[in-house]
């Protein structure tokens, strides 16, 4: 008791491999972020599930999930998790966005988003920081490697937000809006393992040519993402040790 309190506010449905291998997308999430006498809770936005109102306070942050869905489109949950959003930026509240969840915060501010021009960016990414400074006495190397599944991105942001990293195909990797909100455009929280599954799944709905499939396969053999570095800044952030 009395240790902090963090939901995940889950924007996808689970595939029944990472179910089975990983306790759904929650326990991957879980897996990264959660340390000992800390609570976390889901709640299932995409299918209407959200927190009440009163229920908002009791947490000391939220992490909003990657998602098939379009962070521009206009689906009821969507527009319901942006009011929400918009809530808990006025109450100060750490809110961490991973890919969808990157794109909608952006939005809840007052971005845009979209279909990326460059199209897909499938395999492990080098993110670059615009300064090793960002993060205090959190030391950071020019750019780190991140495993990335996307083909929207965030267009453009407010004044207000800086963007904080950047990749050759991505120009707004990360941002941060003041000391709570901050966006992360790839996947800190996947493995290999998960994106080889999202590509089997991109390959079976036509979403991606079988060429492109084979391709990015070759790359991940020989790339890895900086895993422990993702994770000690994506908790780092969330729990206030920045």
């Amino acid at each position: 008791m009395g240790g902090k309190k963090f939901a995940v506010l889950l924007c996808a449905d689970d595939s029944e491999y990472v179910k089975k291998k990983y306790g759904g997308y929650f326990g991957v999430f879980v897996g990264m972020l959660a340390e000992e006498e800390e609570t976390w809770d889901m709640y299932r936005v995409a299918s209407g599930q959200f927190p009440e109102d009163d229920e908002i306070e009791e947490y000391d942050g939220f992490v909003i999930t990657g998602s098939c869905n379009d962070a521009h489109g206009n689906d009821l949950w969507i527009c319901k998790l942006l009011n929400l959003l918009k809530t808990l930026d006025s109450m100060k509240k750490k809110v961490l966005g991973i890919c969808f969840g990157h794109q909608i915060l952006g939005r809840s501010l007052g971005g845009k988003t979209g279909r990326a021009t460059s199209g897909w960016d499938i395999g492990v990414t080098n993110v670059h920081f615009s300064s090793s400074k960002l993060f205090g006495t959190l030391k950071l190397p020019a750019f780190m490697p991140i495993i990335e599944c996307h083909r929207d991105e965030v267009w453009e942001l407010p004044a207000k937000a800086e963007v904080i990293a950047w990749s050759n195909k991505t120009g707004v990797e990360m941002f941060r809006y003041g000391d709570h909100m901050m966006g992360i455009q790839g996947h800190p929280e996947y493995t290999k393992d998960i994106l080889l599954h999202l590509i089997e799944r991109l390959l079976q709905r036509n979403l991606i040519e079988e060429s492109f499939a084979d391709e990015v396969k070759s790359d991940i053999e020989v790339h890895e993402p900086d895993t422990e570095a993702w994770k000690k800044l994506c908790t780092s952030f969330l729990k206030g040790r920045l």
